[in-house]
């Protein structure tokens, strides 16, 4: 088997779908997108397709290796999303050759059924209590948030009442026997997460995520030996390279994404070096059903992983959602906030192409929004 073409799809809201043809008819399916720069990961993905036409899609780890190490320049989140959405394709390829999910491919199934969770309030979050409630009456038992709107870096005690107050308004309608996680969103200065982290202690959040801008990972040990909250960080680390300093500063959950860390194959090996530090798995997945899919056969694989993120209902869906592009919306049912375990072969997922290519007639031009504070200059969003 060869591999005879690559093909790319922008498509609304705001992600890239990569398929892979065969000259066995057998196709695969990836999403390959850094949010805000989806044309420029497209251009990668075309300049990789050299290193693979005409060769066996089977070979994944040797593409893997070729494409991420073959140019004298290296990584970045360019590089490793076009390589992520690549081989997340092949891995679909490989389970359909075989008949069998990716994740029998990994070593077998270690769980029958993968905790979710859902997005509520928004970027600048309202409403919370309210979303959190339809949301566990939807059936689901986790729930994330954002903290806040902008901040600035050290701000004032009525910001920091008003995050503080959000989440106990969450609290308050889920209960003890469900989960919030809390999105600093990199847009917490280390001076106001020391503050505000032992103020939503006795809330307990499920983690909070993003403490700290990634280039301040240094400053993640002192926030740890802090708080007893679990912190949990990764959506912008891109490689277990990336990884590694960050894990051993005692973070609790791991957070690579599976369309932006190098595909299946590197985020197996992110969960592996996870687990040598006693730190669970929690995929960042805000993306399309290729890039969920690819996560789920993780979620599924890995022994070290604590919950899911998915995209329905997100706020940034507001174009169509994650169901609009796939045949059957089966593997995306949640059954009391689990999805269950399927036996399609590949990534699990029938992608829609007509709906896909229709779609991408259109395209999308999304950029992430840039934020000012109040003094005119730039905030982090």
């Amino acid at each position: 088997m060869k591999i005879t073409a690559l093909e790319t799809f922008p498509v609304a809201p705001r992600w890239l779908f990569l398929r892979i043809a065969t000259d066995e008819g057998i196709t695969g399916w990836g999403e390959p997108v850094i949010e805000g720069r989806a044309e420029t990961v497209r251009a990668a993905v075309h300049e990789l397709a050299d290193h693979l036409i005409g060769r066996d899609p089977l070979r994944i780890e040797d593409h893997w290796q070729v494409l991420t190490k073959g140019g004298f320049y290296r990584g970045g989140p360019i590089l490793s999303s076009a390589v992520a959405g690549i081989d997340q394709a092949l891995w679909d390829i490989a389970g359909k050759t075989y008949g069998v999910p990716v994740h029998r491919l990994l070593g077998g199934p270690v769980r029958e059924r993968v905790r979710m969770y859902a997005w509520i309030g928004g970027d600048r979050p309202s409403d919370v209590a309210e979303l959190a409630e339809e949301q566990m009456k939807a059936g689901f038992t986790a729930v994330k948030m954002n903290a806040s709107a902008e901040l600035a870096p050290i701000d004032t005690p009525a910001r920091t009442a008003e995050v503080v107050e959000r989440v106990a308004a969450v609290r308050e309608v889920l209960g003890d026997e469900r989960d919030i996680a809390v999105d600093f969103h990199g847009r917490v200065s280390t001076a106001m997460a020391r503050r505000l982290l032992p103020l939503l202690e006795p809330l307990q959040p499920l983690f909070v995520e993003e403490p700290v801008l990634p280039e301040h990972s240094g400053q993640l040990r002192s926030l740890v030996e802090s708080t007893s909250i679990p912190l949990a960080t990764g959506e912008r680390l891109y490689s277990r390279w990336d990884f590694r300093d960050v894990l051993a500063s005692g973070i609790a959950v791991a957070q690579p994404d599976l369309s932006h860390a190098g595909g299946i194959s590197e985020v197996r090996r992110i969960a592996a070096m996870a687990e040598t530090h006693d730190v669970t798995m929690a995929p960042h997945c805000p993306l399309g059903p290729i890039a969920l899919a690819a996560s789920l056969q993780i979620a599924f694989s890995v022994p070290n992983f604590l919950i899911q993120e998915q995209s329905m209902g997100i706020h940034y869906n507001q174009q169509c959602d994650l169901l609009e592009y796939v045949m059957d919306p089966e593997p995306f049912r949640f059954d009391g906030g689990y999805a269950v375990r399927g036996s399609r072969p590949g990534l699990g997922v029938d992608i829609d192409e007509k709906a896909v290519r229709r779609a991408a007639g259109t395209g999308h031009r999304w950029r992430n929004p840039v934020w000012r504070g109040a003094d005119g200059a730039f905030t982090e969003w």
